[in-house]
Order: structure tokens, then C-alpha cells, then sequence
């Protein structure tokens, strides 16, 4: 990244595929398996994210309850019976996440500089484990918390006012492009540039 000698006041991330392992086809391919054919696999992700994206669009529910109504959907989708242990085990999952590799020993230094925060489309309970894992100190601000999710402009607005500052004050870190970089860019939050 270019030094531009821009300090913002804190530091903010995604959560889910930036930092933390993002695993969700790990956890739903048992739950497949003997349902569909394996050369259909990666359709039936492809339509499972599909229909999470479409569920954060609409009123505001719970994450379990958005993973809960995508699964049916895509269960729908695919004639195959929609189970509730398979929800079960998939918020269970989505829990367990631990981060990348390469995320703890640079997210240490950046604690030592500045605040970090994340700004997450899950729910609180869900995502304690995973901020653990990381091992560094952060704020949390969830969809739970601001009653929207990413890609909404209402989580973004919430976080600002709950860090009570302005746009220009926080460098927005993700791996999303329609979840934080579009409406990043949109919101003019400022992201790195590499």
C-alpha cells in the first residue's frame, strides 16, 4: 500500500473471508452428500450464496434465520428434504471459524497502532469464537447490533455513529467487493489501495 500520511482513527474489517476462514462449502457438503450428485456441487453453493445474498437484502432477521430460510430455499430449489439439523450444524459452523493464517501476527501490530473494529453480517452470539481467535482487541459492530446488514448503507451509518466519527476517520478493510467495497466506495469510506 502507498503511504498517502493518512492516519484514520480506527481501523475496520469484514470478518467472514477477510479475516476469519470463510468455510461455508466445507460445512454444507456433508449435508449434500448422497442428495445431489457431486458434478452438481458447485451449482448448488453457488444458489445456497445466492440465496443468503437475497435474504440480507429484505427485513431484518437474525443470521441463524437467514441461514435457515436460504436452506430451505435452496433445498426447495433442488427437491431435496430440508432438514433443521443441517441448519443446526451450519450455524454451529459458521461459529467455529477460526482466521486465516496469515491474519493474527499482522492484526497484533495494527492493535498496537490503532483501534480495530469489525463490522460483521452476523449475529453477536455467533460471532464471539471467531474475534477470539483472532487474538487481537477489537469493537464489534454487527448486523444484530444495527438491525441491517452489509451490503446496506444503515450498518455502515450505524457503525460511524456508534464510533462517533466521520468517514473520513476510518480505513474500511475487505475481501467483499458487493458486500463492503461497493458500498464503501458509494458512502466514500475510505479502503486501501494497492
Amino acid at each position: 500500500m502507498k503511504d498517502t500520511g493518512y492516519r484514520p482513527k480506527y481501523i475496520t474489517f469484514d470478518c467472514y473471508g477477510t479475516l476469519t476462514n470463510f468455510q461455508m462449502a466445507d460445512a454444507v457438503r456433508p449435508l449434500i452428500a448422497g442428495e445431489i450428485a457431486p458434478e452438481d456441487t458447485a451449482t448448488f453453493l453457488k444458489d445456497f450464496r445466492a440465496y443468503r445474498i437475497d435474504e440480507v437484502l429484505g427485513e431484518y432477521k437474525l443470521y441463524r434465520q437467514v441461514l435457515r430460510d436460504s436452506w430451505q430455499r435452496v433445498c426447495n430449489r433442488w427437491r431435496i428434504p430440508f432438514k433443521t439439523s443441517d441448519v443446526e450444524a451450519i450455524v454451529h459452523a459458521v461459529g467455529s471459524w477460526g482466521p486465516h493464517d496469515d491474519v493474527p501476527e499482522p492484526l497484533a501490530k495494527l492493535a498496537d497502532a490503532y483501534p480495530l473494529v469489525i463490522l460483521s453480517n452476523a449475529e453477536d452470539e455467533m460471532l464471539q469464537n471467531n474475534v477470539a481467535q483472532l487474538g487481537a482487541p477489537f469493537h464489534r459492530v454487527t448486523a444484530e447490533q444495527a438491525r441491517a446488514y452489509k451490503p446496506r448503507y444503515q450498518s455502515f451509518e450505524y457503525m460511524l455513529d456508534q464510533l462517533n466519527c466521520t468517514r473520513d476517520e476510518i480505513l474500511h478493510i475487505s475481501s467483499h467487493i458487493w458486500y463492503d467495497i461497493i458500498p464503501c466506495n458509494e458512502l466514500r469510506i475510505e479502503m486501501p489501495r494497492l
